[in-house]
């Protein structure tokens, strides 16, 4: 027997994005599904969880969700630099900890959440507008009937894609780690290892959760380069490359794959009745490719203009367009500039990565900690261009900011 909902909003993923958006929305009055085709939320895990104690602060993450991070180590084949600070500003995040955190969050404020459904299927009205999903679940055929779906499906744009709206991405980043017990490790300390004998465009990393627990990973820029993260992962933990060695015995718990965009900001993420967020909407930092901060964040924007959509019984494009307005006035020109300074990195050969990193081991703490995490402000940015004392620097600067 097909079964049948109703609900004013539906959205589709249950990752940070939509989670945040469920929670969003619910806590806002409206009647919420949040559907999720894993037989839980996280059970399959594909990303390494990198994020920044701001964002952690802003979103209330509980303190056990996360390791902090104090101290940035980058290793190139014949060069090395620590950045330090006395404070933790990074963290990797225990994701799915994290994850159902969210999850719970958002049905604390009254979103309904279903599990083991598979969406397959668009429902659309005589305008061709979206007005529903369809998709198997435990018990054979299930339909959610809405007057806004969100598409929180990630990498895939599952609901997007049946729309017709979005195409595959062609520029991306594929990802493999282990998560593992090592015999010893800095829990204060992440590293990122770049040039050839690591990875052709992009970079690999041991990032920390604790508990002598580390995440071992190669990240790979499609269609860049043609290269297998999960076999040159392999390789280079069989040769104990760089700091891998200081990590002594490893012993596998899980491993970890993901896609994620790396396309810019190139689509259009409001459609009537219609929202894209987190790497539907391929919101992430070029730089470090992670994106978890702004699918919360815009998650929880996305939710709330839903609902306030809902609620004026005006749920077309223009209606909707405010989510896509903050979210790109607040980061589009930011991941424009990291994407120039990506598109440097990956045309760099080995003996350039080492003068690259003494470039970075130039920046102070702060303006380190901008230019990672992409936030690339106009003032600031331009500031450092003008008045930096190494002549490298200000010129990767000036790059950041086309001059």
């Amino acid at each position: 027997m097909p079964e049948e909902y109703n609900y004013d909003l539906v959205v589709v993923g249950g990752g940070p994005a939509g989670s945040s958006a469920a929670f969003a929305a619910a806590k806002n009055g409206i009647k919420v599904a949040l559907i999720e085709k894993e037989n839980s939320i996280a059970e399959t895990v594909r990303t390494s969880g990198v994020t920044w104690i701001e964002s952690i602060k802003e979103f209330g993450i509980p303190d056990d969700c996360y390791n902090p991070i104090k101290n940035f180590s980058f290793v190139s084949p014949n060069n090395e630099v620590t950045i330090k600070d006395s404070i933790a500003t990074a963290a990797v995040l225990d994701v799915r900890k994290t994850y159902r955190w969210l999850a719970h969050e958002a049905e604390g404020e009254g979103a309904d959440i279903f599990l083991k459904i598979s969406i397959n299927e668009v429902i659309k009205n005589e305008n061709n507008d979206i007005i529903g999903v369809s998709g198997t679940g435990p018990n054979g055929k299930i339909t959610f009937n809405s007057k806004i779906v969100i598409d929180a499906t990630g990498f895939t744009s599952t609901i997007s894609k049946a729309m017709g709206f979005v195409t595959q991405w062609k520029r991306f980043g594929a990802g493999a780690e282990y998560e593992a017990t090592v015999e010893n490790a800095d829990p204060d300390t992440w590293w990122l290892m770049v040039g050839q004998e690591y990875t052709p465009a992009g970079y690999a990393w041991i990032f920390p959760l604790g508990n002598n627990i580390v995440r071992i990973g190669v990240g790979v820029g499609k269609p860049e380069s043609d290269v297998d993260p999960t076999q040159r992962l392999k390789e280079i933990i069989d040769k104990q490359l760089g700091p891998i060695k200081k990590l002594g015995k490893i012993t596998p718990i899980e491993f970890h794959y993901g896609l994620i965009p790396n396309d810019g900001l190139s689509r259009k993420t409001v459609f009537n009745n219609l929202i894209l967020v987190g790497d539907s909407a391929g919101q992430a930092n070029p730089l470090v490719l992670e994106g978890i901060r702004y699918a919360i964040k815009f998650g929880r924007v996305a939710g709330k203009v839903a609902s306030d959509a809902i609620k004026n019984k005006k749920t077309d494009k223009d209606a909707l367009y405010p989510y896509e307005e903050e979210w790109r006035n607040a980061i589009e020109s930011k991941i424009n500039s990291a994407g120039k300074v990506q598109d440097r990195w990956i045309g760099l050969s080995d003996k350039e990565w080492d003068k690259e990193l003494d470039i970075i081991n130039e920046l102070k703490t702060d303006e380190f900690l901008d230019f990672i995490k992409a936030d690339f402000g106009l003032s600031n940015m331009l500031k450092l261009a003008m008045n930096h004392p190494k002549l490298a620097v200000r010129q990767l600067f000036n790059l950041v900011k086309g001059k």
